[in-house]
């Protein structure tokens, strides 16, 4: 039985853990999985770590690529992500659809999660809204950041507190159970994100990494990205 070794963005988790179910299930082999920040996990191939597939930002994979350290052809895009909010599960929701509706909740929030903005895409783009609507000073105190957005999604369902605001990209909301996406970031907030898998020059299991990337992109599988929150151009 050989293993393959996944790096894979936090937003990627919840349709690469599909994938691997039915990839273990038909080939045999093992998938060893590690999700995070798009930063991080540049950072751990970049230093050196074991990788077969790696799933980052299509900027991300790009600079690896340029640095050597992912097959040019192998790259494949995945999708666009676009970034809402979430409150826990049962909730009531607020409303997101205007800037000054945003605004509005966001101060009114008592916790507001959200990934770390020094190492992931979704953090970065949280904290440049906070700065658009003017609150970043007045809101600081109640931010919490997390490794990445399934880590803040989970704390958020696992949460007793009252008005406590998520916001990370819609990949990391709508696969859990535990929260419910109360909307998108109005257009003129979004950032939206490319997605994209990559095989490592030094791939121990080149021909598992083509097979498990060949699954996550067929388009058979483009459905449960579109559930997932994914956008795929036709």
């Amino acid at each position: 039985m050989a293993v393959l070794r996944l790096l894979s963005a936090g937003a990627a988790q919840a349709v690469c853990e599909e994938v691997i179910a039915g990839f273990e299930r038909d080939t045999g082999h093992q998938v060893e999985a590690a999700f995070g920040a798009v930063g991080a996990m540049k950072a751990r191939m970049a230093g050196g770590e074991a990788c077969d597939v790696i799933i980052l930002s299509a900027q991300l994979i790009q600079d690896l690529v340029s640095g050597g350290m992912v097959v040019i052809s192998s790259a494949t895009d995945i999708g666009k992500v676009g970034t809402g909010v979430a409150v826990r599960a049962g909730t009531p929701l607020p409303e997101v659809r205007t800037r000054e509706a945003l605004r509005a909740n966001i101060l009114a929030a008592k916790v507001i999660v959200c990934p770390d903005p020094a190492t992931a895409t979704a953090g970065k783009i949280v904290m440049k809204l906070m700065e658009r609507l003017g609150v970043a000073s007045q809101v600081e105190d109640r931010m919490q950041f997390f490794p990445n957005g399934n880590a803040a999604m989970n704390w958020l369902s696992a949460s007793s507190g009252s008005f406590e605001l998520g916001i990370t990209q819609n990949t990391e909301i709508l696969p859990l159970k535990g929260v419910t996406f109360v909307g998108p970031l109005p257009d003129e907030f979004q950032m939206k994100t490319v997605y994209t898998a990559g095989i490592a020059t030094r791939a121990a299991q080149p021909e598992l990494a083509r097979e498990f990337v060949r699954r996550l992109t067929a388009p058979e599988f483009r459905p449960r990205l579109i559930e997932a929150g994914y956008e795929i151009d036709a």
